[in-house]
């Protein structure tokens, strides 16, 4: 049938941020001007960026890293939510995530400089305490500071924060029905026009090629992946995760492929993948059942990609499902998070 006037619109919109790109995915009444919108987007990320971004020297975080111990430092209250929130997951999960890992992200590579020899050494002996032992964040007056000279980097956390300021950005121009993403981080809120859930690929964890290993169906959620297999270095024949493991001061040596998580923020979905795959299928999983999780886990092994669920959203699907090719065509099921921490 030919569109009338009242029909929806439908807009795709993009830009910049973060080294990638954001997207967002509405419908909207005809008379909607997607132009303030589309700038309202992207000054929303920028802020995140500008915020927390380890390269760029003059952000709030990089003043908080070069301050000393024991001196308070002025925070955006972006950047003192994301903070506070990383220090409480990282709390819960035993300091799996660790948001004090900036010394060691930078010396092996994966921050604005090249890999250091001697800076990866050095990091591999240093006795660092867990972030949230020693960051200090006071919400309510905007300030933050360490009580020990530790280096914060938030790129297990930030890009999902990002996610959820574009989800408020367009809840506030009334669009109540929607898909946002950040480099494959997405946070769907209500439904499509049709009525169904909005669909989201968790990838295979192929280095060489982008497949799908399964579909998400969102509604009200957001998603995060975690894996080893875009954003890693190869030491010795043997490729590492750009996952820093708080254990080591290095990159995790052993790990799932990758971890998807569901959650109501996709802040929260984008550190809990890092805790789980820091932790790994057992203690991980472990974690996550007693907290409520929805984590999938994909493990390689024998040529072949294994599959361990956790939580009702996964676990509707047996491990068979999910390792068959015919899940790319299929949803695992609606899934509304309420994860609380």
């Amino acid at each position: 049938m030919p569109k009338t006037s009242t029909d929806p619109i439908r807009h795709a919109l993009n830009g910049p941020t973060m080294g990638t790109r954001w997207s967002a995915l509405f419908h909207a009444d005809a008379g909607l001007d997607p132009a303030p919108v589309q700038a309202a987007l992207q000054a929303a990320v920028a802020e995140v960026d500008a915020a927390m971004s380890t390269w760029k020297p003059d952000s709030d975080l990089m003043r908080l890293n070069r301050a000393p111990a024991g001196a308070w430092v002025a925070v955006s209250a972006g950047l003192a939510e994301v903070l506070n929130l990383g220090l409480r997951i990282g709390a819960v999960s035993g300091g799996a995530f660790n948001i004090g890992m900036g010394d060691a992200v930078r010396a092996w590579g994966f921050g604005p400089e090249e890999a250091d020899a001697g800076a990866i050494r050095a990091t591999m002996v240093t006795t660092r305490p867990p972030a949230h032992e020693v960051l200090e964040i006071d919400r309510a007056a905007g300030l933050a500071r360490k009580h020990a000279p530790i280096t914060l980097d938030l790129n297990g956390i930030a890009k999902g924060y990002g996610v959820d300021r574009l989800a408020e950005m367009l809840q506030g121009f009334g669009i109540t029905g929607f898909l946002v993403g950040i480099d494959g981080e997405m946070r769907a809120s209500g439904l499509r026009p049709d009525g169904m859930p909005w669909t989201v690929v968790v990838e295979a964890p192929d280095p060489e090629r982008r497949a799908p290993h399964s579909i998400l169906a969102l509604e009200n959620a957001a998603v995060a992946t975690s894996g080893d297999y875009r954003h890693h270095v190869t030491v010795q024949g043997h490729r590492l995760s750009h996952t820093m493991d708080p254990r080591t001061g290095g990159p995790l040596r052993s790990s799932p492929a990758s971890v998807t998580v569901i959650a109501r923020t996709c802040a929260e979905a984008d550190a809990w993948a890092t805790a789980l795959m820091v932790l790994g299928p057992k203690a991980g999983g472990e974690l996550a059942a007693r907290l409520g999780l929805d984590a999938l886990f994909l493990m390689r092994e024998a040529g072949s990609v294994r599959t361990h669920a956790v939580g009702t959203l996964f676990e509707a699907r047996t491990e068979a499902l999910l390792n068959h090719p015919a899940i790319a065509r299929g949803p695992v099921r609606s899934c509304k998070s309420a994860l609380r921490l």
